[in-house]
C-alpha cells in the first residue's frame, strides 16, 4: 500500500501544475474574449450628406425602413449610432416609395468607426454613395477642418484661409487629410483654377471640434455651387473623439471560439478536484 502514496503524489502535482496552467490560459484568453464581445457591440456612427444633383428632395431606407424622410440637397444630417455590419440604404424620390428607389447599395460599417456617405452623381448611372471614413480624433485644445469635394463638374479644388494654403488638390468624391488650426474666426476659400470658381465661407471653429466643409451643386447649373459647413464634437461612447480622451483604444476582436474555452474552464475545475482528492487520499496514507 505504500507505493500508493508516491503515486497520488505525483497525481497531485501533475494535476496541480496542468489547473495552474489552464487558468493562467483562461485568464489571458478570457479577458481578450471579452473585450473583443464588448468591441463587438460597439456602433458605427454614420451622417449621410445629399450632394447629388440628380436626385431631388428624397427618403432615404435602411433595411427596408425609412431612415430620412424630404431629405433635401445640400443637407448634412448628425451622425446617429447603427449596428456594425452591412446595411441596405435605397434612396427614392420624396413619397415615391421604396419600391421606387433610383439607388440601392450595401454598405458595411465597422464598430467605433465613424462615416459620412455622400449621395453623388449628376445622371441616374453617375448616382452612387461615397463612403469616408472619418477621423473625429481631436487635438486638445485646437480644431480640424476637412474638405470634401462633391461637386461634379468643379475640378479639383484647394483650401485656403487668412492667404495661406490648408489643403491641395481634392478630386470629385475624395476628401482631404484633416488640417488641424488654431481655434477662431476663419474666412476659408475653397478655389478651383478648372473653372475658375472660387468660394468663400466664414466660420467660426470652436476648440477641440471637426468642422467638415462640403463642395455640393453644379458650376453654372442647378443646384448652384455651394460649400456646406458641417461642425462635430466627440461621438458619444466612441474612445478619442471629445467624449471620452482618456479610454483606452478598443481591442480587436479574436478568433477564438467561447465554447471551448468553456470546456477548459470545467476542465481546470475538475483538475483542481482532482488535486485536491489526490493530496488528501496522500495525506491520509
Amino acid at each position: 500500500m505504500k507505493h500508493r502514496r508516491p503515486l497520488a503524489l505525483l497525481v497531485h502535482r501533475v494535476s496541480l501544475i496542468l489547473t495552474l496552467a489552464l487558468f493562467a490560459f483562461l485568464a489571458l484568453f478570457g479577458t481578450q474574449l471579452f473585450r473583443a464581445q464588448a468591441h463587438a457591440a460597439t456602433p458605427s456612427y454614420v451622417r449621410v450628406i445629399h450632394a447629388s444633383p440628380f436626385v431631388g428632395t428624397a427618403d432615404v431606407f435602411v433595411d427596408g425602413a425609412k431612415l430620412l424622410s424630404s431629405f433635401a440637397f445640400g443637407v448634412v444630417t448628425d451622425y446617429v449610432a447603427v449596428p456594425p455590419g452591412p446595411h441596405k440604404v435605397q434612396i427614392a424620390l420624396v413619397g415615391k416609395g421604396i419600391g421606387a428607389a433610383a439607388l440601392t447599395q450595401t454598405l458595411a460599417v465597422t464598430p467605433g468607426v465613424a462615416y459620412t456617405v455622400a449621395a453623388t452623381g449628376a445622371t441616374l448611372s453617375t448616382l452612387k454613395l461615397q463612403v469616408f471614413i472619418d477621423n473625429n480624433l481631436v487635438t486638445s485644445g485646437a480644431a480640424k477642418v476637412r474638405l470634401y469635394q462633391l461637386s461634379p463638374n468643379l475640378g479639383s479644388v484647394d483650401l485656403t484661409a487668412g492667404g495661406n494654403t490648408l489643403i491641395q488638390g481634392v478630386a470629385y468624391q475624395q476628401a482631404s487629410q484633416y488640417h488641424v488650426v488654431t481655434a477662431g474666426p476663419y474666412t476659408f476659400n475653397v478655389n478651383a483654377n478648372a473653372t475658375n470658381t472660387s468660394l468663400p465661407l466664414s466660420a467660426t471653429l470652436k476648440a477641440n471640434t471637426v468642422t467638415s466643409i462640403f463642395a455640393v451643386g453644379m458650376v453654372n447649373g442647378s443646384p448652384s455651387i455651394e460649400l456646406v459647413p458641417a461642425q462635430a464634437s466627440g461621438l458619444p461612447g466612441l474612445p478619442g473623439t471629445g467624449s471620452d480622451p482618456n479610454a483606452p483604444s478598443t481591442v480587436q476582436p479574436i478568433d477564438f471560439p467561447a465554447p471551448l474555452l468553456w470546456l477548459l474552464g470545467a476542465l481546470a475545475l475538475i483538475m483542481l478536484g482532482v488535486s485536491v482528492f489526490t493530496r488528501r487520499l496522500a495525506a491520509a496514507r
